[in-house]
């Protein structure tokens, strides 16, 4: 295989057209072009509110939605491959999910992790370019019952939705405090609908108790992670190079640039099945760097679009979420009354605002190189020009930088700086 270079970046939560003689966009249109495999993920549904797409009573945060020309844009400004589920992936339901797959297919980008069934959504996407074939498989973990695509029977279709991979959450107590939840348990009726108690876990409701060291610890789910090791499989034996987009919400306790104990759990077993690289987004920040197996893991790549507070239209459940306001009020009053409050989903906090792009190369399936290049997202300009990358500032890429050194040394990952870019020492 000859030299591949594939750039990575966070969640794009784009909502507004490019303006494509920006000096700063062209700047990271650079960046980006640079590389044979330009990657992103898509972090809103693409339609034009038809008649059919109606919006869901819960949504991922905000009900994102951008027109079909975004696409467009976003592939002038170099992607050629894109994640595409998440948590705001069913925001305008089942046809809003549809649409957005229409859209894609028209504008001809390769996306991969929704579909129309759950086949469609869990199979791998393949990129061609002159360096060689690239697979894409895609996951989420973040979202609601209904996202989940449903596979297809003989007999009746399947459903649109996500690739998703499950998880468990177990609390561990003491003995005493095991006894003390028993009592309560029965007690009442709160595990009228389940078996209390099956393999030492023991069920309070909905959540899971054992006895051990104080605690929380997350683990995936069995079949999930199989059926995606499938894919990773048969991407493996079908391209040069397999990716594995994973988009996570969860974190360890409250600190959102921790992991989830399944977060890393499940990156080692998509580059033991034969991924080249796993690109982790989702928590709204940068996670460390970590090399495995002489594979890079990017544990969160934060955001490199973060648009929220331009969304022009919101059903009626945004403006009761989000301070109760009239049938009068627009979005813009919404975003007003999280602004006065602090800022509710993430808008008021500059790490969200700050992201890389990283950039790695791969020759005869052997890691050449992984870069680091620091990118900011305007948070303290005007609303109507925040949450848009340019390359950051001196002052501001050395900070990233450092940030990301820290990051990455928990996995045992040296980064050097030098003239603004992060290098990766490897081997």
């Amino acid at each position: 295989m000859n030299r591949m270079s594939i750039a990575v970046t966070g969640d794009s939560l784009t909502v507004t057209r490019l303006p494509k003689d920006d000096p700063k966009l062209l700047k990271i249109r650079e960046v980006l072009m640079k590389s044979d495999v330009r990657f992103t993920n898509l972090e809103t549904s693409i339609h034009n509110y038809e008649h059919d797409v109606y919006p869901s009573k819960h949504s991922g945060g905000d009900w994102i939605a951008a027109p079909p020309s975004v696409l467009s844009d976003m592939a002038w400004l170099g992607f050629n491959l894109l994640g595409a589920p998440n948590n705001h992936s069913m925001d305008w339901s089942h046809n809003g999910l549809v649409r957005t797959m229409e859209n894609l297919e028209r504008e001809g980008i390769v996306y991969a992790g929704i579909g129309r069934n759950l086949s469609e959504a869990s199979r791998p996407r393949y990129l061609e370019t002159a360096k060689g074939r690239v697979a894409l498989v895609a996951v989420n973990t973040t979202f609601r019952d209904w996202h989940p695509a449903g596979e297809q029977r003989r007999d009746f279709i399947g459903r649109p939705g996500i690739n998703a991979l499950h998880f468990t959450t177990v609390h561990r107590i003491s003995e005493e405090e095991m006894q003390s939840l028993k009592v309560v348990a029965n007690a009442t009726e709160i595990n009228k609908r389940v078996k209390n108690e099956q393999d030492g876990i023991f069920n309070f409701g909905e959540h899971l108790f054992e006895v051990g060291e104080s605690g929380t610890y997350t683990r995936m789910d069995g079949d999930d992670a199989k059926r995606i090791e499938r894919a990773i499989k048969e991407a493996k034996r079908q391209a040069d190079i397999v990716l594995i987009s994973g988009h996570s919400h969860e974190m360890k306790g409250k600190d959102k640039q921790r992991l989830a104990d399944f977060q890393r759990e499940f990156a080692y077993l998509c580059i033991d099945a034969g991924a080249h690289a796993y690109i982790g987004h989702g928590p709204h920040v940068m996670r460390g760097i970590e090399i495995y197996k002489e594979r890079p893991i990017f544990h969160g790549l934060g955001d490199f679009f973060y648009q929220c507070e331009l969304i022009e239209k919101a059903p009626v459940e945004f403006y009761e979420k989000f301070g109760k306001l009239s049938s009068e009020s627009c979005t813009a009053d919404g975003y007003d009354f999280r602004i006065a409050s602090g800022g509710l989903l993430g808008e008021t906090n500059p790490q969200c605002f700050e992201s890389f792009i990283g950039v790695f190369d791969f020759a005869d399936d052997k890691l050449q190189s992984v870069a680091i290049h620091p990118v900011t997202l305007g948070f303290n300009q005007p609303r109507s020009r925040k949450g848009v990358p340019e390359y950051a500032s001196p002052e501001d890429g050395e900070r990233i930088l450092k940030e990301m050194q820290d990051l990455s040394a928990e996995f045992g990952t040296t980064i050097e700086i030098r003239e603004g870019t992060g290098f990766i020492k490897l081997g």
